[in-house]
């Protein structure tokens, strides 16, 4: 049984709608560490690891890669550690900017998708 406020890897799985391969993966390359482990060493997940892996999740759709993904992380965790960071900031926002370009040309594919779903309707 999972120590309070904390979740094996099945119910992180069903919660976030990831497989646990990926979640396994994740925690092998780094990308999501468990933030503990069960007497019997199973992996132990809390909320703050939960809302991390839905921001991983919520980047895949925009193409990010595995290392981007972690680069992003990392410069989360050093403003959390130093809100003041004008570094990290920086970082951030070429991110965030980033980020706004991939999902705009989502939008452009999505709507050529609807345009192409229109034209099938014919009768």
């Amino acid at each position: 049984m999972p120590e309070l406020g904390t979740m094996h890897i099945g119910e992180l799985a069903e919660r976030t709608g990831l497989s646990l391969r990926t979640l396994r993966h994740y925690d092998e390359i780094d990308l999501l560490t468990p933030s503990g482990r069960s007497e019997g060493g199973f992996r132990l997940y809390t909320a703050d690891d939960e809302s991390r892996l839905l921001l991983i999740r919520r980047m895949k759709p925009l193409g990010y890669s595995l290392e981007t993904m972690r680069d992003l992380l990392k410069v989360i965790d050093g403003l959390a550690a130093d809100p003041e960071d004008a570094q990290l900031r920086e970082h951030l926002d070429a991110i965030r900017a980033e980020a706004i370009e991939r999902r705009d040309k989502l939008r452009g594919q999505l709507a050529a998708a609807d345009e192409f779903v229109e034209q099938l309707n014919i009768r």
